[in-house]
């Protein structure tokens, strides 16, 4: 965590010891000392979503948690996380996951194989840094600890790593990497380390992984380069927003382009 807005860490510790309560952003700015439109702001300028946003998103973990270790049906799983409706938890899961509580569920050996076949890969490149219409984002990610594994990273229309990213690659070690043909747009960059010989659930809940994230955004603009980017991996802070995206689904979606890159 930094010192820019110390006392949102009080707000953030807060939260976590008591995420089953329900929360109000009045109850939340009053723990703070401030208003609720002063608390908003500063939170949002801290953590990059909402504070509401935010609790939403650990409850959401909470919810991938009682999944993968408990029996509890999916309804009283969206019970248990304030989702009254099971319509309205299932599509918000699946929008910000990427998959139903059901597939996120039986998703352990999926994690388990991936982890394999991506340990046996000689040849990562997936594509070419080719000329396009569009930007090409250019980085390289370093890391604060060693590590031997994979590197997933994305850019995501949030400070959030959740759903699908926009564009997305992985790497087998740190160094340079790169985003081809992306769109003008507002980008955040998000990335995780997953370590071989992870356990599967491990890599369905990463609460302990390496990970980065972009808290200004990358602006792409049309006809304009876009500066390098330099990112590092560091142990989890506990002003990180979760990691609510299911890697397996991300090692799949890349896996199936390095089959297509094959057969070409």
């Amino acid at each position: 965590m930094t010192d820019r807005y110390s006392e949102i860490d009080g707000v953030i510790a807060y939260i976590h010891r008591h995420i089953d309560e329900p929360h109000l952003l009045a109850g939340l700015a009053g723990y703070a000392g401030y208003s609720p439109f002063h608390f908003a702001r500063i939170f949002k300028e801290r953590i990059g979503l909402s504070p509401l946003y935010y609790v939403s998103s650990l409850r959401l973990q909470k919810a991938k948690e009682l999944l993968l270790r408990t029996n509890l049906s999916i309804r009283d799983i969206g019970l248990e996380i304030g989702q009254q409706s099971l319509g309205t938890f299932t599509s918000r899961f699946t929008e910000r996951v990427g998959m139903t509580p059901s597939q996120f569920r039986n998703s352990t050996m999926q994690a388990d194989n991936h982890m394999r076949s991506l340990q046996m890969l000689d040849n990562w490149q997936t594509q070419r840094a080719i000329l396009t219409d569009h930007a090409v984002v250019r980085g390289t990610v370093l890391a604060e600890a060693p590590f031997e594994g994979v590197i997933l990273l994305g850019l995501f229309a949030r400070p959030i790593p959740e759903g699908l990213p926009l564009y997305g690659t992985l790497l087998s070690a740190l160094g340079d990497f790169y985003f081809t043909d992306v769109k003008p747009g507002t980008y955040y960059l998000m990335a995780t380390s997953l370590s071989w010989g992870m356990q599967a659930v491990d890599v369905l809940l990463p609460y302990n992984t390496l990970r980065t994230r972009s808290k200004e955004p990358i602006v792409v603009k049309p006809y304009e380069a876009v500066p390098h980017q330099q990112v590092t991996l560091y142990p989890p802070r506990l002003d990180d927003p979760p990691i609510l995206i299911s890697l397996p689904l991300l090692m799949n979606n890349f896996l199936g382009k390095l089959l297509q890159s094959s057969n070409r």
